[in-house]
């Protein structure tokens, strides 16, 4: 990935979760971080990873609330960063925190049985 590329997503990051923290109003969105942005080399597509605190439904409630709001976003994300063509946006969920989360358990848990 090129350092223009790179440079890019890192801004597009940063400005996505200052909009769901300032901006988007959407009582579905609950406690979301924006973990990750991936955008392709063309700069045309970005996956934008979010971990998202709360229960499976929760999960599924704001994913739905971000894709709606991706019409929103993109055009905030044109505004602020000055580029030619602002990528398609597509919110993923990002399982790492949660899978770190759970193998830290488990690795107290067995520290905990051989003490």
């Amino acid at each position: 990935m090129s350092i223009r590329v790179e440079r890019v997503a890192e801004q597009m990051k940063k400005e996505i979760a200052e909009l769901l923290q300032d901006e988007i109003k959407d009582p579905r969105i609950g406690f979301v971080t924006v973990t990750d942005v991936e955008l392709s080399s063309d700069m045309q597509h970005a996956k934008v990873y979010v971990s998202v605190y709360g229960d499976e439904e929760q999960k599924k409630q704001t994913l739905e609330a971000l894709a709606r709001a991706t019409g929103f976003i993109r055009r905030e994300i044109g505004r602020r960063i000055k580029l030619r063509l602002v990528p398609e946006i597509v919110f993923k969920y990002d399982e790492s925190i949660e899978r770190g989360d759970r193998i830290a358990r488990l690795l107290s848990r067995i520290k905990a049985e051989e003490g």
